[in-house]
């Protein structure tokens, strides 16, 4: 499970929207694929967002998720032939956040540039790391109550090297976020899930 955690309904709003309830609640079957780790199940499901064309932010939530797990895997030691295929799904989510940016709730274009950053840096396609933190610290600002830009924020900071990152620092994040997690509607969430995972992480790495 640790390595699979290394996002779109389009509403006519002027104003920002959050993410509601109902994004979720019906994301039985993808919440037991990440659980099982059987990520074939979301690329199936991201695969036909695209050919269906993506019109909303949840979907967005789901290639970030599979952006990460599809670059891990592509880093792994014999693994090179997957370089070309998670390229081509970063460069995919990097077109979406920049085609959805005005319709996105606040925080997420920040939090969802500054992952593409990352994961571009991890494929070696662009070096902004600094750039990369800044926004997701940003993201916290614009939408300090949605778990989701929290968490994020948590994640920069468990895997950034000193002295931009601290495990301490990043598990006081999680645990805010966890807080806002417990809501029922977010329920069938994997990154609610992810967040759970990433406080024991925290909490076993803070007691060596």
């Amino acid at each position: 499970m640790y390595n699979v955690q290394r996002s779109v309904l389009f509403l006519l709003m002027a104003m920002s929207i959050s993410l509601s309830a109902q994004d979720f609640s019906a994301d039985r079957e993808l919440f037991d694929a990440y659980q099982r780790e059987d990520m074939s199940v979301w690329k199936t499901y991201i695969d036909k967002v695209q050919g269906d064309k993506v019109q909303g932010t949840k979907e967005l939530t789901y290639e970030y998720g599979y952006c990460g797990y599809i670059v891990a895997e592509a880093k792994k030691e014999g693994k090179d032939a997957l370089l070309p295929e998670a390229k081509r799904y970063v460069q995919q989510f990097k077109s979406h956040i920049s085609h959805l940016k005005s319709q996105l709730p606040k925080g997420h274009y920040e939090m969802y540039l500054s992952a593409v950053y990352v994961f571009e840096l991890r494929l070696h396609e662009s070096i902004h790391p600094i750039k990369a933190m800044s926004l997701a610290k940003d993201a916290t600002k614009l939408a300090p109550s949605d778990p989701l830009v929290l968490s994020y924020y948590g994640t920069c900071l468990f895997y950034a090297p000193k002295p931009f990152g601290s495990k301490k620092d990043a598990l006081a994040w999680f645990e805010l976020a966890e807080k806002l997690f417990r809501k029922p509607e977010w329920k069938y969430c994997w990154i609610r899930e992810a967040t759970h995972m990433y406080v024991q992480q925290c909490h076993k790495k803070l007691k060596k």
